[in-house]
């Protein structure tokens, strides 16, 4: 199993400068040069320094937002009120409210993002509210809510995307766990259908060896020669199969795996089989162009097949077929004995090559004709006859 990236650390990279500096600097650019204007047209008299000093330090605070969101709420929302209190008109300074309450929204759990806003609007629409001059309550009223609606605005904007990146991240999680899962699955099906068939044709070879052992030496000795190749055979394969739960970043690195067994081991494994006294007889197409997925699932099928057959049908014949056609690979197998009780072998073998065959589109169907019969279609996209 593959084992879990380590995290990568990321480097601010040669651009993000500009998502600090730029923002903060446009709007102290807009404070310095607006601020002036505003007051004229509010028939207000020309700003002082303060006012100046007051609108910067809010678009300055700006340049921490994404690290210190609550800094930069914090700082602004007090250069505003002091503004205000101070009777300065209202220019492009406001406009630092909204930019501070969308990186806090976006940064921060909103609940103490709603906390902050709440706190922040109030702070800042205080000064205009109580002041008397402004006029009567109504109007102050509304530009207390329209201050608000400003405000929570983009910071409403924000929360939804930080919805929606926490989502996203739930639903990345979900699918590396679901991968985790199905890979464990399938090395469980591979150590299932490797070593399951592995012990299947040991006990059918050691059976005919303590059969033969005192009549027919030679014939034992065979067996057992047999008997050993397999058993080495599964060992292997077991070993590679739980070296993939190893960490490739353990000493030594990412273990060399076994290739996985295709339509070229098909010979071998109807020679071990025969070896054991099993009677075979195979017509296998020679089929180039064949995705190695397919061929794999192929080789189990008939594995596993084959492993039935030597549980449930005792010594009767069997015949394996392998054709090719234009757009899939057609596996069959069939014995000639009465076939296993309820109609199909108890475990995991026949739902293990439903699901062979279903990985790669394909299908499978078992019964009973004349015996038991596993016959697979599995499609061969692209491939020609």
């Amino acid at each position: 199993m593959t084992a879990p990236a380590a995290p990568v650390r990321r480097g601010r990279l040669p651009g993000d400068w500009w998502w600090d500096v730029g923002p903060a600097a446009v709007l102290l650019l807009m404070c310095w040069l607006g601020t002036g204007a505003a007051a004229r047209n509010q028939g207000l008299p020309h700003p002082g320094v303060t006012a100046y000093v007051l609108a910067g330090v809010a678009a300055l605070a700006l340049l921490v937002r994404r690290r210190s969101p609550l800094v930069t709420l914090t700082v602004c929302g007090a250069a505003i009120s002091c503004y205000l209190l101070l009777g300065h008109p209202f220019g492009p300074v406001l406009l630092t409210g909204p930019v501070a309450a969308y990186a806090v929204a976006t940064r921060v759990p909103w609940r103490t993002a709603a906390v902050a806003g709440a706190v922040f609007v109030l702070v800042t629409a205080l000064p205009h509210a109580l002041d008397a001059d402004a006029g009567g309550w109504v109007p102050r009223l509304a530009w207390a809510v329209g201050w608000a609606a400003v405000v929570s605005a983009p910071g409403a904007i924000g929360a939804a995307r930080q919805a929606r990146r926490g989502a996203e991240a739930g639903v990345r999680a979900e699918q590396a766990r679901r991968a985790v899962s199905e890979e464990r699955l399938a090395i469980a099906r591979e150590v299932h259908d490797g070593v399951g068939h592995g012990l299947a044709v040991i006990a059918l070879q050691s059976g005919v060896a303590l059969h033969v052992l005192d009549k027919d030496p030679a014939r034992a000795r065979e067996l057992l020669t047999a008997i050993q190749a397999t058993s080495r055979e599964s060992l292997d394969g077991l070993r590679a199969e739980l070296l993939r739960f190893r960490d490739p970043a353990a000493p030594g690195g990412s273990p060399a795996l076994r290739p996985t067994p295709g339509l070229a081991d098909l010979p071998a494994l109807l020679d071990r089989m025969r070896a054991g006294g099993l009677v075979l007889h195979a017509r296998l197409d020679d089929c180039p162009g064949v995705p190695a997925e397919v061929g794999a699932a192929a080789h189990r099928i008939v594995q596993e097949a084959l492993t039935n057959v030597l549980r449930h049908a005792g010594d009767t014949p069997a015949w394996v077929t392998v054709r090719c056609t234009a757009g899939s690979l057609l596996v069959e197998v069939r014995d000639s004995g009465p076939g296993p009780a309820g109609g199909a072998p108890a475990g995991l073998g026949i739902p293990g090559m439903h699901e062979r065959a279903a990985a790669v589109g394909g299908r499978l169907e078992t019964g009973v004709e004349d015996g038991f019969v596993v016959r697979a279609e599995l499609p061969v996209r692209g491939r020609t006859p």
